[in-house]
């Protein structure tokens, strides 16, 4: 059994080697792009049942990447909090041109 990881320095670049695929990246920038819509759509109406597609816009095309895509088991199943930091700064690193500088620093190769 592996050893759990206590601290998200230590979760990152397992992340990272765990979103390898380009394919799957791009799932995950979809969901999160719509988690975000969703929250803004939410606050802008004032309807809360848009917030409940949060979760299932984010989860929906993430799992989708991982059980077709890239053919692993979801962080998420292990590590729900840091999945879901993890998500959106690797979101963030992507929309800021910092995302080739961490998946090297993860020694993700390139495919």
């Amino acid at each position: 059994m592996a050893k759990r990881m206590t601290s998200f320095a230590e979760f990152w670049p397992f992340y990272l080697r765990e979103h390898s695929r380009p394919a799957t990246r791009a799932l995950h920038y979809v969901g999160t792009t719509l988690v975000i819509a969703c929250l803004i759509a939410g606050l802008a109406t004032g309807r809360p049942l848009i917030f409940c597609l949060m979760p299932v816009a984010g989860y929906a095309f993430a799992w989708l990447a991982h059980f077709t895509v890239e053919g692993n088991r979801p962080a998420t199943f292990t590590y729900p909090f840091w999945s879901l930091i993890a998500d959106f700064a690797m979101y963030g690193c992507w929309i800021t041109g910092r995302l080739g500088r961490e998946l090297a620093r993860a020694d993700v190769a390139r495919r």
